[in-house]
């Protein structure tokens, strides 16, 4: 079983450094540091956040970790760059005890860029950059609501006007929750008060789906079909999921048969209302037609994409081409095209363990991000190659064995298990892990 679908292991942790480089005090100079590609830290050492690498960079923690989150599309325009940013998330918890367990909307705001490094300031400029400290400190407001069971995917789709959440559950189903008036709430103290006071316990899902046979994790709202919805359980099946008049759903009874293990991710056609991708972890990729009975409807298969369980998959949207991530730690590019032959067009192995989470840039079509249980997160760009006229890898020979196309690689987080790219905020990354949320921004896209 892969680590991102694991439950969070218990340890004592420090506060994580996100790591460029490795300083090793007064015996040299820091020394780019990457997992698996050279010495490991000895004693003495520690990783040291290069702030210059990054546009912006917070944290947040929720209490209990959450292992599932999604970016909830507002409507505070498109291709925002400008900071301070405002951005809303939808995540689900793993509390150690299943009463413990919170479905919850997170408002992150008066998000600022990192600052240049500073030379010596005088007394008055040390008062002003206080003062300055203080407006420019991150805010969190948080709108739980209780939750029976630790929270496995959560997918947030918009129904014309109405957002709404769909939650895999450790206890073997899925709900559907309405997030209008956590909206609400997180946007305004005074309907706060009263959400907290008396409504806030009596939340309860709009439509519940008992049907799956056990826990679960692939889950994926169609971006074409409003409604149509998409769910996959660790017992192999695969059900349909078909919007109702009246707000509610109806849910085929008949899985999609073809995975003989685990279905791990699910993905919608960006451009086709009837197709999707599976993964599972009897290792293949699936592609298949809801227009052909469910016995029926694989019309393309992979039978062995990775060496073990295929993890995760994200569709592009600007290009014929699907992402994978696998146990192997290997990270996948398939043309649709070409899906028959069974051959990838990329492979990249620049995790050495699990890979947890990979998504496509929703602008730049040959930019993605991947995650691992090596508590790394990489940003790729397939349209690099590098120039061997810059000597680009002359100040440290080590980063010449890497990938042409690896971008950026973002550490200090531990046990890594989902990111994803603010579609309206260009660049920006979110991810969750055992040590909370990180919301970045990085040089290099």
């Amino acid at each position: 079983m892969a680590a991102r679908k694991g439950r969070w292991r218990t340890c004592e942790t420090a506060e994580p450094m996100d790591a460029e480089s490795r300083d090793a005090g007064s015996e040299g100079p820091p020394q780019v540091y990457l997992p698996g590609r050279g010495p490991p830290l000895r004693e003495g050492e520690e990783l040291v956040m290069d702030e210059e690498a990054y546009v912006l960079y917070h944290r947040a923690q929720t209490g209990a970790p959450c292992l599932s989150f999604d970016i909830v599309r507002d409507h505070l325009g498109d291709n925002r760059t400008e900071l301070p940013l405002t951005l809303y998330l939808c995540a689900g918890t793993q509390a150690e005890s299943a009463q413990s367990n919170r479905l919850m909307i997170l408002r992150m705001h008066n998000l600022h860029g990192t600052r240049s490094p500073s030379s010596e300031d005088s007394d008055d400029e040390e008062e002003e950059d206080e003062e300055d400290e203080e407006e420019r400190k991150p805010q969190l407001e948080l709108a739980m609501v209780p939750h029976y069971g630790g929270i496995n995917r959560v997918r947030v789709s918009w129904l014309g006007e109405e957002p709404v959440a769909a939650v895999w559950s450790e206890k073997g189903q899925v709900e559907v929750f309405a997030l209008r008036r956590l909206l609400q709430v997180v946007d305004d103290p005074q309907a706060m008060a009263v959400f907290l006071r008396d409504e806030q316990a009596r939340v309860k899902p709009i439509f519940t789906f008992a049907g799956h046979m056990g826990e679960g994790f692939a889950l994926d709202w169609s971006s074409r079909v409003p409604g149509r919805l998409l769910t996959g359980d660790c017992q192999k099946n695969i059900h349909l999921w078909t919007p109702t008049d009246g707000g509610s759903w109806h849910v085929d009874q008949r899985p999609f048969v073809g995975h003989t293990r685990s279905v791990e991710d699910l993905q919608w056609s960006p451009t086709e209302d009837t197709v999707f991708a599976s993964c599972s972890s009897d290792a293949s990729i699936r592609i298949w037609d809801i227009r052909a009975a469910p016995g029926k409807a694989c019309m393309l298969t992979t039978a062995t994409a990775h060496d073990g369980d295929v993890n995760v998959i994200s569709w592009s949207r600007r290009e014929p081409f699907l992402l994978s991530g696998g146990d192997d730690g290997a990270l996948k590019v398939w043309d649709l095209r070409q899906f028959k032959s069974g051959s990838p067009v990329a492979t990249f192995k620049q995790h050495v363990a699990p890979v947890t989470s990979v998504e496509w840039h929703p602008q730049d079509s040959g930019v993605f991000a991947a995650s691992g249980a090596d508590n790394q997160i990489t940003q790729w760009d397939l349209a690099v190659e590098r120039d061997p006229e810059t000597g680009d890898t002359e100040a440290d020979p080590g980063l010449a064995s890497l990938p042409q196309q690896l971008l950026f690689v973002h550490q200090g987080e531990t046990d890594l298990k989902e990111l994803h790219w603010h579609p309206q905020c260009p660049g920006v990354l979110v991810s969750t892990a055992l040590s909370g949320f990180t919301v970045f921004r990085t040089i290099s896209v």
